[in-house]
């Protein structure tokens, strides 16, 4: 805040105090006066009780200044769980400070809650997750047993009810943040192909071709994300392609390219497709889509510090990129 602005805020704070320093100096000199006194030595008493009124009252906004200057700093570094507050000048003073005390506790006892139910929460989704994978698993193989267009078509919407409940297992899990991050370099081509095997089933009953030459690089990151980034691409450009295919490529960067023949984003979704919720045109013609999918991609991509963005035309399909450079860190 400006010098004039902090005065002002003073003078409006104290101005009785002020004040009242006038009015004594005022009432001193008239009393001289009143009782004979020479008007040079009322004034005189006045100047002299103003002058001390003004070194008390610049004493005084020396110390609010002060005051003020604690209180902005304990502002900016409060933090729920510890900090002292600073101390109390007068009453009124310390009766806020208790007041501010019991909302950090109570706001810290609140949030402890919240905790506890999250976590709570998470470990039963996630036994939950766990649980159903056994019964997905045997109809999987009960369907595998005899091979019909039915039995496969009850296949591809068994593989989306796993795909869903992943999905909703890793929006648990991004919140936790980096504690569920184990970075190290990884082969590219592994993680690749593991998710290419995992859709293959999906390329196969839409027809689809998939074209992906291999690859020999090293990135820094996540396994486990990177392999949910990428399967959530695929899994994106296998739903919005009829015909045609998916290209995957490694350029140099090195920049993952999942590109797709499919039906494209129109120009005015393209900006804000990595919203949470957020479905489009496309999603208005696909009732089924959630607008969960490319927002969590985002999020873990931010996650793990790689830029990830998509190019598409309406009709023309997509390409959606992922830059998995890291730059090298030395030892100075």
């Amino acid at each position: 805040m400006k010098w004039y602005r902090l005065i002002g805020a003073y003078l409006r704070a104290y101005w009785r105090f002020a004040a009242a320093q006038a009015l004594f100096a005022l009432i001193f000199a008239l009393v001289l006066f009143l009782y004979g006194a020479p008007a040079e030595a009322a004034l005189y008493a006045a100047v002299l009780c103003a002058l001390v009124g003004a070194a008390l009252l610049a004493l005084h906004f020396r110390r609010y200044l002060r005051r003020r200057q604690e209180r902005m700093t304990a502002m900016e570094n409060l933090t729920v769980a510890d900090g002292p507050l600073p101390a109390a000048a007068d009453p009124g003073e310390e009766d806020f400070r208790q007041m501010a005390e019991r909302l950090r506790r109570e706001y810290a006892a609140l949030d402890e809650r919240q905790q506890t139910s999250r976590r709570e929460l998470m470990d039963w989704f996630t036994a939950w997750v766990h649980q159903i994978k056994t019964p997905i698993a045997v109809m999987d193989l009960t369907l595998q047993a005899e091979d019909t267009p039915e039995h496969r078509a009850l296949e591809a919407e068994l593989f989306r009810v796993r795909q869903y409940a992943d999905m909703a297992l890793n929006y648990l899990r991004l919140d936790e943040g980096g504690s569920d991050l184990v970075i190290r370099p990884c082969a590219l081509d592994g993680v690749i192909r593991q998710c290419v095997h995992k859709f293959a089933p999906q390329f196969v009953q839409k027809r689809l071709y998939l074209r992906y030459d291999g690859c020999d690089v090293t990135v820094l990151t996540d396994e486990k994300w990177l392999a949910f980034i990428i399967g959530q691409l695929l899994s994106n450009a296998v739903k919005y392609t009829d015909t045609g295919g998916v290209t995957v490529t490694v350029e140099p960067g090195p920049v993952l390219r999942i590109a797709d023949t499919g039906i494209g984003i129109a120009a005015e979704d393209l900006p804000r497709i990595f919203e949470k919720g957020f479905t489009g045109y496309n999603g208005r013609t696909d009732r089924t889509a959630t607008g969960l999918g490319l927002y969590l991609c985002r999020r873990a991509a931010d996650m793990l510090h790689h830029r990830l963005w998509a190019q598409s035309e309406p009709g023309a399909g997509s390409v959606f990129c992922l830059d998995l450079h890291r730059d090298e860190l030395g030892v100075e």
